[in-house]
């Protein structure tokens, strides 16, 4: 059970799993609420949550830990969550969450890029093919 816990793709198929949780319950809270307060709830849910997690495992004193570069990161990094939570909203009051999840994966091609080009990563063809069939895919989902 510890090697399966320690496993990064156990926990990528459990993000996917509550990413598609979070899309259905979002666009079902979504419908008679504007989708900036929604976005605003949901993060409320998250900070208190996570919060209390952090606190109940004792990981709050490594906050002393944090590097300035680091903050700075995580701090762009919390902007860039917060736009794209509303504009995950904003899309999911508009449009059918069967159709906005996949365009919303986009960042699955995105980030393979990006990574690509700004930190030298790299990937297989077959990996590069699967890159490419991740577009495909959400831009059929998107017209069809």
């Amino acid at each position: 059970m510890a090697a399966l816990m320690a496993s990064w793709q156990v926990w990528a198929v459990l993000a996917a799993l509550f990413a598609a949780a979070t899309a259905l319950l979002a666009k079902a809270g979504v419908e008679s609420v504007d989708p900036d307060l929604a976005t605003w709830l949901r993060t409320l849910v998250v900070a208190v949550v996570l919060g209390g997690l952090v606190w109940a495992s004792g990981k709050l004193s490594g906050v002393g830990t944090i590097t300035g570069r680091a903050a700075v990161y995580l701090g762009l990094s919390g902007l860039a969550t917060g736009a794209s939570w509303l504009c995950y909203f904003r899309a999911l009051k508009l449009g059918d969450a069967a159709r906005v999840a996949p365009v919303d994966k986009l960042s699955v091609v995105f980030v393979a890029v990006l990574a690509a080009l700004l930190l030298g990563e790299r990937l297989s063809g077959m990996a590069w093919t699967g890159v490419g069939l991740i577009a495909l895919g959400a831009m059929l989902v998107a017209i069809g």
